[in-house]
């Protein structure tokens, strides 16, 4: 183990973590600190719920979501890909990082677009690219690559040099 990384038991867990597994314990299946960064794995089912409790906790009031991301672990991982989220609040100064770990045949995630407007582009954009379906997402369609491009070129598992006709030769 690296100086950068320390498990969870071995440091005071954040304001978010002691909030969120004091209320709902359920909803944390790990918590990671590393490099200074707390992650949460949260089950996908309980994503929405999670986000609006850390958004309105006076605890913890994560008001600003700063992205969501995704992640293809390769095709030789089970779960193979994740959904960042990252939280940010403007005023306790304090940010958290929420993951969602989905596999290959079930990449569906409720919407968070009921919590953060901004959500709607972050998650077409994470749809776009590595084809997680948002349930629930007011409008989830592509946002970076052609309507007609076919599969989603950050899998880990996308050709290099693309599909026809978008191939270069």
């Amino acid at each position: 183990m690296t100086p950068e990384e320390t498990p969870s038991s071995d440091t005071a867990p954040s304001p978010s973590v002691t909030a969120l597994q004091r209320e709902h314990p359920e909803w944390v299946r790990e918590v990671i600190i590393a490099f200074g960064e707390t992650t949460i794995v949260v089950p996908r089912e309980n994503i929405a719920d999670a986000c609006t409790f850390l958004k309105t906790s006076p605890e913890t009031r994560f008001d600003f979501l700063a992205d969501i991301c995704g992640a293809d672990r390769g095709v030789e991982e089970e779960p193979r890909f994740e959904v960042n989220y990252h939280l940010f609040s403007t005023t306790k100064y304090h940010r958290v990082r929420l993951k969602v770990l989905l596999n290959e045949e079930d990449t569906h995630v409720p919407t968070v677009t009921g919590i953060w407007k901004t959500a709607n582009w972050h998650e077409r954009e994470t749809f776009d690219l590595f084809g997680v379906i948002f349930d629930g997402h007011p409008d989830l369609r592509r946002i970076l690559l052609p309507d007609d491009w076919q599969g989603h070129a950050l899998r880990k598992d996308f050709p290099l040099r693309g599909y026809e006709p978008y191939s270069l030769k």
